[in-house]
Formats: structure tokens, sequence, C-alpha cells
């Protein structure tokens, strides 16, 4: 076989379906591992991935980007390189390197379940490429935080940040064990693959290669561009999925899974990369805006995809999603900063007068809605009032994405506040959303989410002693040495003399 060519063989070796005879197909793809939703197991043997790929290619290629990755890591480690970092940046890459492992770890059961359990030989085959891929990208992550670890002592979040009650890895749990762990294959191999790798993986990785290329981070922007070239591969079992229940009368069952999942995603990756690309990059360094990305990779490409395989726009798109590019993530900013003391990074405020300039040529209103509050936290901060510039109690958090409930007021150039969150009333228990769409998730399937306990939640019923934020930091796991400060220590308010530490508020 190794003489022939492989167009002679492939389609042979891939297409290995057949028919049941010794045991029913109800034990063999039960529903709980593999929902039916009313199709014949013969309707799933036209799955077709449009990048063939045979075992001893794939060996090949990941040798050669293998190799390619680890040598710039080892010449980058025994340099200089990350020492000379932005700060700001060096928060961007912890926020990276936290979060990664465990999601890519994840990805690899919601593959396996896939492998298992994907209704045709051919996307089973697919799925065991996938899984090696997901092992491969938390194996190096893993690998190049450990490196890190003698230069950035808390890069060690790396490892541990999803066995804490963070608020943070609670979030990030939240999505990825829904999406990957707890659904069946059908629903993983549309959510996983279309929604989160096609869309926002992507996103994030080609945003964070091009800043850390212009940061002259090369370390890590090897990285995230050699995962990203996986990613680009079994992301298609999304596409694949979709045509199937397309083809079979079940849009409807696609067009749910991709509202419900790109949605989540959004949320995660607003926070994530947004943060990340419009304010922890260096102002020089910066590619493009968040929007500008969101403009080129989800709004267009994306969306361009969706319609491909036949799907309609979420229902949400025009009235929620849109509007949420222009502003949602300059929010979590601010957030984020005021209660720098529960995060395991520095944040970076980004708030110097030619940042903010930026920040309002790109997104025009700006200084309307976020530079107002920012004013009064600059002045606060030079008149040496550091404890007006941490929050003293925990924000509201949607129990259903786990993120702060903040919403604008009238049209985008309008005055940012906080309503009155949605509710839905349930088993007795009242539950509160950030947003329509996700109160709209929740609701497709609230016995899934019910009985879920946000950070905020657990505070207000007394599960987190003492009710202090020296009580909160020790819940997540926050050490006062890994405690957040401002990642330039308040060089953006152009002070004359450098700052104390930012002191810890009682919730």
């Amino acid at each position: 076989m190794p003489r022939l060519a492989r167009s002679v063989w492939y389609d042979l070796a891939r297409d290995m379906n057949w028919t049941l005879s010794y045991v029913d197909e109800a034990e063999a793809f039960p529903d709980t591992m593999c929902a039916k939703f009313g199709m014949s197991a013969e309707s799933w043997w036209s799955w077709d991935e449009p990048y063939k790929i045979s075992y001893r290619e794939y060996v090949h290629n990941q040798t050669v980007k293998e190799a390619s990755v680890y040598a710039v890591n080892s010449v980058v480690t025994r340099s200089a390189t990350y020492e000379q970092l932005d700060p700001g940046w060096k928060s961007a890459a912890l926020i990276h390197f936290s979060a990664a492992p465990f999601t890519e770890y994840m990805a690899g059961f919601g593959d396996l379940r896939m492998a298992r359990f994907g209704r045709a030989a051919a996307w089973r085959n697919q799925a065991v490429y996938g899984f090696l891929d997901e092992i491969r990208h938390t194996q190096i992550h893993l690998y190049f935080s450990y490196q890190l670890l003698g230069k950035e002592p808390r890069v060690d979040w790396a490892n541990k940040e999803q066995h804490t009650n963070n608020w943070g890895a609670i979030a990030n749990r939240s999505e990825i064990e829904d999406m990957a762990v707890a659904s069946d294959a059908v629903t993983i191999g549309v959510q996983l693959p279309f929604s989160l790798e096609t869309g926002f993986t992507n996103l994030h990785f080609m945003s964070l290669a091009a800043d850390a290329l212009s940061v002259g981070d090369i370390d890590f922007a090897s990285l995230v561009s050699s995962v990203q070239t996986d990613e680009a591969r079994h992301a298609q079992q999304g596409g694949a999925t979709i045509a199937v229940l397309t083809a079979n009368g079940r849009k409807d069952v696609a067009q749910r899974l991709v509202e419900i999942s790109f949605w989540r995603g959004w949320r995660l990756f607003s926070l994530l990369t947004g943060v990340s690309t419009d304010y922890y990059s260096p102002l020089e360094h910066r590619a493009r805006s968040f929007k500008e990305f969101m403009n080129e990779w989800i709004i267009k490409q994306f969306l361009d995809q969706i319609r491909e395989v036949g799907l309609e726009k979420p229902w949400y798109w025009d009235d929620h999603f849109l509007p949420e590019v222009e502003w949602i993530h300059h929010a979590y900013h601010l957030g984020l900063w005021y209660l720098r003391p529960t995060l395991w990074w520095d944040p970076d405020a980004g708030m110097s007068a030619a940042e903010r300039d930026w920040l309002e040529e790109k997104y025009p209103g700006w200084n309307k809605t976020f530079g107002k509050p920012w004013d009064v936290i600059t002045q606060n901060v030079r008149e040496g009032r550091l404890e007006r510039t941490v929050s003293e109690t925990l924000p509201i958090l949607c129990n259903l994405c786990n993120l702060a409930i903040l919403t604008p007021v009238g049209h985008l150039a309008g005055h940012l506040a906080s309503p009155d969150p949605l509710t839905v009333d349930y088993n007795g228990r009242k539950y509160s959303f950030c947003s329509a769409p996700c109160k709209w998730i929740f609701e497709q399937d609230p016995d899934r989410y019910a009985g879920h306990l946000t950070l905020s939640d657990r505070f207000a019923a007394g599960q987190i002693q003492p009710a202090t934020l020296e009580g909160v930091l020790a819940y997540m796991g926050i050490s006062p040495e890994e405690s957040g400060k401002d990642a330039t220590g308040y060089a953006w308010a152009d002070l004359k003399q450098a700052m104390p530490a930012t002191p810890l508020r009682r919730a």
C-alpha cells in the first residue's frame, strides 16, 4: 500500500461503514452519546470532510511543526526576550496560558466522543486526528508555560487555574464542559468544531499571533501559530456534520446548536481576545482593533460560512451581537481592572492620552461612554485615593455565562449602566441573565443549567467565609503575592511618583 497513490486506497480505507447485525443500533449508539434526531444510521454515511489526510501524512506534518516550534522555544527561553516585553503584553500571555491548556484538554474529550460515537466511519477517523491535535495543544501550552516559570511564577496558573474557584475558571469550565463533555457526539460535532474552532479559536489565535510578532514575542507567536494550523484542519468536522443534518431535513437542529454555541463562545472570547487586543497590546504594536478583527474573521468570514452550510445568521445577530462588538469588551476591561485583586495577572489600564485617542478613533463615542468613568478613576489615582479604584463587592453574574451583567442604556453614544437583569423563575429560584441570548439558551433546556451557583451566588449564600475580599481571594485560590495590580504602576495617569500597592477592601 505505501507504493500506491493515496487516491487509489483512501476512500476505501475511510468509508468502512456497515449495517449492524449482531447488536442493536440503540445499544451501539445510545441517544445520550449520539442523538438520532430522527435520522437513520445510513443517512450519516454521506459525511464528508474537505481536508483529506492519512495517518502517515498526519505524523509527518506534525513532526515538522513540532521540530520548528520547539526549536524557537529552545532559543528564546535562553535569551532575555521575555524580560524585555511590555508588561501589558505579559498579562495577555498569562491570560492565554491559563485558559488554553484546560480548554484544549476538554476539547480532546469532545473529539474522543466523536471518535467513538460519530455516525460515519470517515467522521470517526477525522475525530481521532482531532483528539491527537488537542492533546498536542495541551502539552505544548503546558511545556511553554513551564519554561517561563523561572521568569514569571504566576504562569503556574496554566496548570492550576481550572482547578480553582476563581470566577474566570468557573466561566471557562461552564462553557467548554457544556460544549465538549456534557453533550452527545452530533451536538459536539456542530458546536465545538464549527462555532468555537472555526469561529472564535481562529480569531483568537490570529489576532494574538499578529500582535505577538509585532511586540517581539516570537516564542508566543510561534506557539499560537502552530496550534492554529491544527485547528484549521479538525474544525472541518463542523461543516460536514451540519451538511448531513440539513440534507436530512434537520436544519432546525443545526441552526439551534450553532446559535447556542456561537453566543457562548462570543461571551468568553470577547473578554479573552477583546481585552488583550485593545488594551494589553502596546499601542505602537496593535495590528488592528478587536472590532476590525471581528469584522474580518466573524462578521464577514464566519457569517459567510454559516450561509455556505445552509444556515441563517443567528436570530440575535443584528440586535444583540453586532451592537456588542462596539462595547462589551470595553465594559469587561473596566470591570477586570476594577476587580484586579481577584486576578492572577496585572491588568493594563491602557489609559494614556495616546491610547485614549486610539480608542476614540477605533470606537467613535468611546469618550462619551467609557471615558467618563476612567476620568474619575484617573483623578482618584492622581490624588492617591486608590481605595476608590477597587470594587468593594462582587458584581452580579449571569447564571448562564457566569460573567458580569452589564448593559448599555439607549444608543451606543449613551451612558453605560447596569439595569435590572433579565430573569427567569424556575423551580422556586430566580435566575438572572446578562442578555436576551443567555436567557434564551437557559430556556432551551433549563434542567441542564438549573442549580448552578455563580461566584456571587455563593457569596450571597454564605459559602465564602469570611465575607470579605480577603475571604473571596482565599476561596478563589489567589494569594497576596499573585493578586493583580496595575500592570504599569499607574504610569498612564502621569504620576510624579510611584504609587503604593493596591489595598484590599472589604467585600
